[in-house]
């Protein structure tokens, strides 16, 4: 009830906004012709116009079940070693970069290493209102493309990591795990974590018999909360399987191919010979690579975002004089 309350207040709010800023325009509108020089001033209200505009627009493409539910990320480096556990690693920093700067929390569910540098996976809980909505479409295989630091020889190197993006779905949501359809096991969590948590049992691993779904947590201090966390995220795993069964049957009804995306390549990161970064299904790209890597990602979001809704692309606020 307060989450709901809360978003009510925050549409309230942008609704306030705009309704002063199309009042604030109309007087510069008129006032304009007598001073001239308020011009600079109109085009800056007219700027927050736009933004407040575009505000709007992504709560109404945010419309998909369970949009606003937080979100369960997971990373998974591609073939390659360390070479793809690195990219794994550049973006998981990506990814914490851009909850740090929408005012997201971030919480780690589970981490494992590499050997010699990246990690072999991670598990992040993105906390915050529409979390899910917004990251549900970077789903899919991100590929690098730079010259390597494990490279003696300087080569270039293609790199793959996939991306799973999962709602925390609510705890009235009812999905049914019986105890003898999973395995638990537990060992010794791996990594930093505290003198307690790699002296005992604490790390949890889930095995889902039926569906040979695997979880494993184990950056909370004790068993119970890791095994709490693992089954959180296995419930989430059933309900998207469950997601795409549906859709699946739907497909064999109406004929309908629908997008799911798992496994496919959505985006391209290139550091050298060039740098740019480009999603391959809206066409959206950017030459800054380093601010992407560094958390901003909002116009990939968006762009895709409004090419679902409707299969075109739409320029974020302050674009329309690039390209």
């Amino acid at each position: 009830m307060s989450q709901e309350l809360a978003r009510i207040r925050d549409d309230k709010r942008l609704v306030e906004t705009l309704t002063k800023k199309f009042e604030d325009l109309e007087a510069y509108a008129e006032l304009i012709h007598q001073d001239p020089s308020l011009e600079s001033e109109a085009k800056a209200v007219s700027n927050e116009l736009d933004i407040a505009l575009h505000d709007l627009e992504l709560k109404t493409l945010l419309s998909e079940p369970y949009d606003e539910s937080p979100a369960i990320l997971t990373i998974h480096p591609g073939a390659g070693g360390t070479e793809s556990q690195d990219w794994a690693q550049m973006l998981m920093r990506m990814y914490t970069r851009w909850a740090e700067r929408s005012g997201f929390g971030v919480e780690i569910a589970d981490l494992l290493p590499g050997e010699e540098a990246g990690i072999k996976s991670a598990t992040l809980f993105i906390k915050g209102f529409n979390a899910y909505g917004l990251l549900r479409g970077e789903t899919g295989v991100h590929r690098l493309v730079r010259i390597s630091p494990f490279d003696a020889n300087k080569r270039r190197h293609t790199s793959f990591a996939s991306v799973e993006v999962l709602p925390d779905i609510p705890d009235d949501i009812e999905i049914e795990i019986r105890d003898e359809e999973v395995r638990i096991d537990t060992f010794r969590a791996s990594g930093a974590g505290g003198q307690h948590v790699n002296k005992t049992d604490s790390a949890v691993r889930l095995t889902h018999l039926a569906t040979g779904i695997v979880i494993s947590c184990q950056n909370e201090r004790s068993q119970h909360q890791n095994r709490a966390m693992a089954f959180k995220i296995l419930k989430a795993k059933l309900f998207e399987r469950e997601i795409q069964e549906r859709q699946k049957k739907l497909e064999a009804l109406t004929g309908k191919k629908m997008e799911i995306g798992w496994g496919r390549q959505i985006r391209s990161y290139v550091f050298q010979p060039y740098t740019m970064v480009k999603d391959m299904r809206t066409g959206c790209e950017t030459g800054n690579i380093q601010a992407v890597m560094d958390g901003e990602i909002d116009e990939f979001i968006r762009t895709l975002l409004v090419f679902r809704k409707t299969g075109q692309r739409v320029k974020p606020p302050g674009k329309d004089d690039e390209e």
